[in-house]
């Protein structure tokens, strides 16, 4: 059919329409909407996404300008400035949101790999910060003159997909957020310093689940028990009891201390782990593994919109946010159902720039011969814990 033809179509064909519409009618979404669904405006916002339009305007420049295709595009008859702009704003954006959350567990799916064979899943929990106007985006105050919100994500190390997120202000702190994620038994989770949370850490050993954390400097401890052999540059791995009233209290179970010598960097690490039966070169492998979504982080700030906003809602924002993530997941699931060897980000590139365009999808790629971009696939090796 001709509406199959175009690249942008076909890339959509993976998306769960039922799915979709099922929590559109669950949030009543579509309620009094005569023209310009939920899905159409997910349809429109996702060409943004993948095509890089810089502002609202300039999306909608480019939807005009294939308006005679609009019908096979899915956008709908009615997409004007306006009427985008009040769906961003009025309509719930938990809709997005869980259909995100949707996408990303059909992704996290498809690209289940072991890597590290420990039984459980392998997350890496962060935040990133975007940067806001204070005077337009007056609800994300941040500090006195500036604005902004976070990104809290868990991410699959292993699928190189995120699991999770938590979207808040700047203002809230990292570890504020730890109380949101979800927890799995056998699972392992890796914080950076700022997670020092004892209180959140000790939920996750109550659940079950496996939590690998860098040390602050100045934790108080005592040392109940020490191992003697140690392999290369693993300078200590002892059994430790918190001490400080509050710390002791907040977790008063036994955890495992490592430090950790780095060659390369000539730097030393201190690491806290309740996983008693790994190694403790498992245990800095682990954190090593963390910087998979910082990566992350960095791909989809360069490749999708999410610094520069089409709507100066916290609801617009959000909803745009969603869509990201949506269209980040929609082409890992496309990468792996196409067997794809070039990389996720050249598969993005070659995409943004043919969603018009009247070839297969697998055509396309075949004709692609790019080289795979080694960082952005996973084989770029920072220095070591680089922070």
């Amino acid at each position: 059919m001709h509406n199959q033809s175009f690249v942008f179509a076909q890339l959509a064909s993976h998306l769960n329409r039922s799915k979709f519409n099922r929590i559109v009618a669950k949030y009543q979404g579509d309620s009094y909407i005569k023209v310009f669904s939920c899905w159409n405006q997910l349809k429109v916002l996702m060409f943004g996404q993948l095509s890089r339009r810089e502002s609202l305007r300039d999306l909608i420049v480019a939807v005009e300008a294939h308006s005679g295709k609009a019908k096979f595009l899915g956008f709908g008859d009615s997409v004007t400035r306006s009427n985008l702009a009040k769906a961003n704003q009025n309509r719930d954006c938990r809709i997005f949101e869980e259909y995100a959350f949707y996408m990303m567990e059909l992704a996290r799916n498809l690209n289940d790999t072991k890597i590290f064979n420990l039984g459980g899943t392998v997350y890496a929990f962060d935040s990133t910060t975007v940067e806001l106007c204070l005077a337009v985006f007056c609800w994300a105050k941040f500090r006195k003159k500036k604005g902004g919100i976070k990104i809290h994500t868990l991410y699959d190390v292993e699928a190189q997909v995120p699991a999770f997120f938590h979207i808040t202000t700047a203002s809230v702190h990292d570890s504020q957020a730890m109380k949101e994620i979800p927890v799995e038994s056998g699972s392992y989770y890796i914080f950076d310093r700022a997670y020092n949370f004892f209180a959140q850490l000790y939920r996750f050993h109550c659940a079950g689940a496996f939590f690998v954390v860098r040390a602050k400097k100045n934790l108080q401890y005592k040392a109940v028990k020490w191992k003697r052999r140690m392999p290369q540059n693993v300078l200590s791995d002892s059994i430790i009891e918190l001490t400080t009233y509050k710390s002791h209290n907040d977790y008063p179970a036994q955890l495992r201390r490592v430090e950790y010598y780095d060659e390369e960097q000539d730097r030393y690490f201190v690491f806290l782990t309740n996983a008693m039966d790994i190694t403790a070169l498992e245990v800095a492998l682990l954190y090593k593994n963390r910087w998979s979504v910082e990566l992350f982080f960095k791909w989809v700030k360069q490749h999708l919109k999410i610094k520069k906003f089409w709507g100066d809602s916290e609801n617009a924002v959000r909803i745009q946010i969603y869509t990201a993530i949506i269209s980040y997941c929609l082409v890992a699931v496309v990468h792996h159902k196409l067997k794809l060897q070039m990389s996720v980000y050249n598969t993005l590139q070659v995409l943004g720039i043919s969603l018009t365009d009247t070839t297969p999808l697998e055509d396309l790629f075949n004709k692609s011969n790019l080289n795979i971009d080694k960082e952005l696939d996973g084989f770029y090796e920072p220095t070591l814990f680089d922070v």
